[in-house]
């Protein structure tokens, strides 16, 4: 019993943190209508800020407190909502979500720039001092922790039901045009509704650093996919539900840590240990993760889609396979010829940029056509990798085979509980799983032995590919053979099927069209090719730890994915080539500018409210409409000398209502 009670204040404990922390997310969901995946980095950089006024500079605690919750954060969420965020209600959820992500990665980049990792250590609250229990001693950090969730749940109270701001907030979340004809202004409302928000991630941030004592940028900006469960546990809107929500994952975690004896080896069928050993501990600490996943799934599936993309302005190009079937031959020869050219770093560089760019490949037909949204592609990149490296042997390029498929069973086995998501529940429920993997997968030594996996490079028909060069001009030939293959797909019934899904999910369910096995199809494939692509990466790099794959090293493939255009097999070239420039050849070339570059990416990312086809899109349209102008002055309007980028990036348009036209036209969408 003395063992139960300890491990159920501890867990009140940890409630009470992810209470905080998880009522922000709320509010500022259900006020703006974009989930601010940003909120644990919002935490992480005030712990930062209170460390710098508390420790560094020597204010007193309660003085660094209120100028850090009562100015600083809540003019930070005010600010960022006003100038980067505003106008997102508009937008499609794939571009609400991938906005959101880039603030993740832009505030996680600038933290790490402003604060480089030193050790720094933030004591508690009244540090050293404690409170008996008679079962155990309470800290006041931790006693602390509990009276700031119970006010926190008290102080939203009277301001959503009891003040006027309050009950703007509701009405915007509830009817957000009804209040805009009731005089209100939803901009000004959602302004206030991220500085609340913003303060409670500065809250949670804060007391989190205080009661683990060492500030680590990872651990506290992730701290908000914990209390993701929390969140969902309320539906992101029932505060009450939330605080709920919050204890049961508290306790649970807490028992967990005290009564499920994970230490112990794994078995395998037959009885014996494995060899190297497989251990359960990760699951401790993935508590949070395994009950945020459980909570996406006994959701109620939410109502189909009408059309998005008409209202959001999203072009999906419709390219012809054999201009990219040529573009596959140029792009092994421009290997070949820029290989000769290239010094040796550079040419490793560039083959690890084009093998990333056929993990950003995998994103086309998933996110660009599709519609569905993934925060996991270095995952499945990185079982594939690993598949390689356990497999490869002498480098039989069946290994590669090997790879796509252990990824596929992968991409299978995770949709198929998250088919009856999307939008925000499905990236919520592929962020779970990535962070699942970093935490159970990637870390065990039987998948990395010493915490390192060799990937060898494959031999083709007797050719060998081992050479920086030689495997460029490899990996160059895979992405081109991997694009022909995406754009061969947008034309015939299966990518048609996909785009129609995007468009108006209604629709298709209207006309029969299977959703679910377009969906697990889709997923399957995409997971393969990311896995093909992480076999590539890992080959270039010749081994993988546990840190080349993880969930924040996804982020960046997404980012630039949909910055170059994630509709368009030539927006995944464009992101290659830019990430090889951005994070492998510029910080060589000009060091000075590393921290500069390191959040270029989510500078570009949150440019996406404003532009939402992407660069290579928008680009090219600009160019079509000097063509169209140059072509209007002349009489005969003769061909014009800009299509070949049209060849190269593959962007020939369609109306927006074709897919469904295409669908019903088939006769082949009832299957």
């Amino acid at each position: 019993m003395h063992q139960f009670l300890t491990f159920t204040i501890t867990g009140i404990v940890t409630s009470a943190l992810y209470a905080v922390a998880a009522s922000g997310l709320v509010v500022t969901y259900t006020t703006s209508g974009v989930f601010n995946f940003a909120h644990g980095a919002f935490g992480m950089l005030a712990a930062f800020t209170y460390w710098q006024l508390r420790v560094d500079w020597s204010w007193p605690a309660p003085i660094a407190l209120i100028v850090l919750l009562g100015v600083l954060a809540p003019c930070f969420g005010a600010v960022t909502q006003w100038t980067l965020l505003r106008g997102l209600h508009r937008q499609s959820e794939v571009t609400k979500l991938v906005v959101s992500v880039s603030l993740l990665f832009g505030v996680f980049r600038a933290a790490q720039v402003m604060f480089p990792p030193a050790g720094r250590r933030l004591p508690g609250f009244f540090d050293g001092r404690s409170i008996d229990l008679g079962v155990m001693n309470l800290t006041w950090h931790d006693a602390i922790t509990v009276l700031a969730a119970i006010a926190t749940a008290v102080l939203l109270r009277l301001v959503l039901f009891r003040s006027r701001s309050g009950v703007a907030m509701r009405g915007v979340a509830d009817d957000r045009d009804l209040t805009v004809l009731n005089g209100t202004r939803p901009g000004r409302v959602a302004a206030r509704s991220w500085a609340l928000g913003a303060t409670l991630a500065a809250a949670a941030g804060i007391l989190l650093a205080g009661s683990q004592g060492v500030l680590s940028h990872l651990s506290l900006t992730l701290l908000v996919v914990n209390a993701y469960g929390a969140a969902m546990f309320g539906r992101l809107r029932s505060l009450a539900m939330t605080f709920v929500g919050a204890l049961v994952l508290g306790l649970l975690q807490s028992y967990a840590i005290g009564y499920l004896a994970l230490d112990e080896p794994v078995r395998s069928i037959l009885g014996g240990e494995l060899h190297p050993p497989v251990t359960l501990n990760g699951l401790r600490s993935a508590m949070p993760i395994i009950a945020l996943f459980s909570v996406l799934l006994v959701l109620p599936p939410a109502r189909l889609r009408s059309a998005t993309r008409i209202r959001s302005g999203e072009l999906i190009p419709a390219p012809r396979t054999r201009r990219w079937l040529l573009g596959t031959v140029g792009s092994c020869v421009g290997a070949l010829l820029v290989g000769t050219v290239l010094s040796a770093p550079r040419i490793h560089q560039l083959g690890q940029g084009l093998a990333l760019g056929i993990v950003m490949l995998s994103l086309v037909p998933l996110v660009g056509y599709a519609g569905q949204i993934s925060l996991a592609p270095m995952t499945f990149a990185g079982i594939g990798a690993i598949a390689m490296g356990a497999w490869g042997g002498r480098g039989n390029p069946l290994t590669l085979v090997l790879a796509m498929l252990a990824a596929a069973a992968a991409g299978a086995v995770v949709a198929l509980p998250a088919l009856r998501l999307h939008g925000l529940y499905l990236a919520l429920a592929t962020a779970a799983f990535a962070v699942f993997m970093d935490l159970q997968f990637f870390n065990q030594s039987r998948f990395l032995p010493n915490g390192n996996r060799g990937v060898p490079r494959v031999d083709v028909a007797g050719l060998s590919f081992d050479g920086d060069r030689a495997h460029l001009v490899l990996v160059a030939a895979m992405f081109g053979l991997v694009a022909t293959l995406i754009v061969w797909i947008r034309g015939h019934e299966f990518g048609r099927r996909l785009v129609a899904m995007k468009s108006s999910e209604s629709a298709c369910a209207t006309l029969g069209v299977d959703l679910t096995v377009a969906k697990l199809e889709v997923f399957t494939l995409s997971a393969a090719i990311a896995g093909l692509g992480g076999a590539l990466y890992g080959a270039q790099l010749r081994s993988v730890g546990p840190t080349t794959f993880q969930f924040m090293q996804s982020l960046p493939i997404v980012l630039l994915a949909v910055v170059g255009g994630v509709a368009a097999v030539g927006g995944a070239l464009f992101g290659a080539l830019l990430y090889t420039a951005v994070f492998l050849v510029l910080p060589d070339l000009a060091p000075g500018l590393r921290d500069v570059l390191a959040i270029a990416p989510a500078l570009a990312g949150l440019s996406l409210g404003r532009n939402p086809n992407g660069v290579v899109n928008e680009v090219t349209s600009f160019l079509e409409r000097i063509r169209h102008r140059s072509a209007e002055r002349r009489s005969d309007r003769p061909s014009s000398d800009l299509d070949w980028l049209d060849r190269v990036t593959g962007l020939d348009r369609e109306p927006v209502d074709e897919p469904i036209r295409e669908v019903v036209g088939s006769g082949d969408g009832a299957r």
